[in-house]
């Protein structure tokens, strides 16, 4: 079957790498345009997919949207079969769904209907959800609402991290890939709809969405820090210092008033919530590195009976 792969960050790495080493006819690489980065902006970064592509020798398409006649009949040369979209990171119109005889399918990071959207690890995680996983879906026009063709499902550890998980979603993605395709190919699957009433949404993420409120119970604001660790890192501010926090613990039985600092020492700093407090390990000033809770207080970043402003 001629495979044609949409993806661009590094979370869709595995999935391809898996294709190619089970053998299958990956005809084209569909990924986002090379971007500038560094400081000056001059130096043009390919996209992880890209660079994956290139040493295998497959052909790559990087339009700066995947529509228009010149995109469609660029795919239609390489005469796919099916299409696999991962991370890719743009919606694709229905007549670039169409192009594959056998259709397009993605690669989705939650247990759809659950969690659709941009951020559905993030939100898995904020959630405080005891499970997830990975759908394969074949795709429509609305936003991760097609029927689902296979899905896998792992439990949720409680201290896990949204980069931990993105890696171990990546990696899970590129099994059930693979699982997938042996079963589609023999005609074992049998589509399930999406229950409607039990669709929840996870927005891509801003600014103020990583912004710490400690007038929350402190196993949420554990999860936020959990959750956004390492991109783009909880943050809070303090002592009028922009600071992201990470590697929080649930102290239960602490209390104080919201934001404050009622300890730093071995265990890191213990920050009161609306319930409970959180341990931080390690803060991230800005405008410094990252340093442990500990050491930051020794550099008299912040002390006991310091305030962490809550959020209007």
């Amino acid at each position: 079957m001629r495979l044609a792969f949409f993806g661009t960050p590094d979370f869709a790495v595995p999935a391809l790498r898996a294709l190619i080493g089970e053998g299958h006819d990956v005809v084209c690489v569909v990924t986002q345009p090379d971007r500038p980065q560094g400081r000056s902006r001059s130096t043009l970064v390919p996209p992880p997919v890209k660079q994956v592509a290139l040493e295998e020798g497959i052909p790559v398409l990087q339009p700066d949207r995947p529509r228009g006649e010149e995109f469609l009949a660029q795919l239609r040369d390489f005469a796919p079969d099916l299409s696999i979209v991962v991370a890719y990171g743009h919606i694709l119109r229905q007549d670039v769904i169409d192009v594959p005889t056998r259709g397009t399918v993605n690669i989705h990071a939650s247990l759809l209907p659950r969690w659709r959207g941009a951020a559905p690890i993030q939100a898995a995680i904020l959630a405080g959800d005891a499970e997830t996983g990975v759908s394969i879906q074949r795709m429509v026009l609305q936003l991760d609402a097609g029927p689902v063709l296979h899905e896998v499902r792992v439990s949720l550890p409680e201290t896990i991290t949204g980069g931990e998980l993105t890696e171990a979603l990546s990696e899970l993605g590129a099994e059930a890939i693979v699982e997938f395709l042996t079963l589609f190919e023999l005609g074992g699957l049998e589509a399930r709809a999406q229950d409607e009433s039990q669709v929840t949404y996870a927005p891509k993420i801003d600014r103020a969405m990583a912004r710490l409120d400690f007038r929350r119970d402190a196993a949420e604001v554990a999860r936020a820090i959990r959750a956004f660790d390492p991109r783009p890192g909880a943050w809070g501010v303090v002592r009028e210092t922009e600071t992201r926090l990470f590697g929080a613990r649930v102290l239960p039985d602490r209390r104080g008033e919201p934001g404050e600092v009622l300890e730093v020492g071995e265990m890191g700093m213990v920050v009161a919530c609306g319930s409970g407090a959180v341990a931080v390990e390690t803060v991230h000033p800005a405008g410094r590195r990252r340093v442990a809770a500990l050491d930051w207080a020794q550099g008299r970043g912040v002390a006991v009976g310091d305030y962490w402003t809550l959020p209007e």
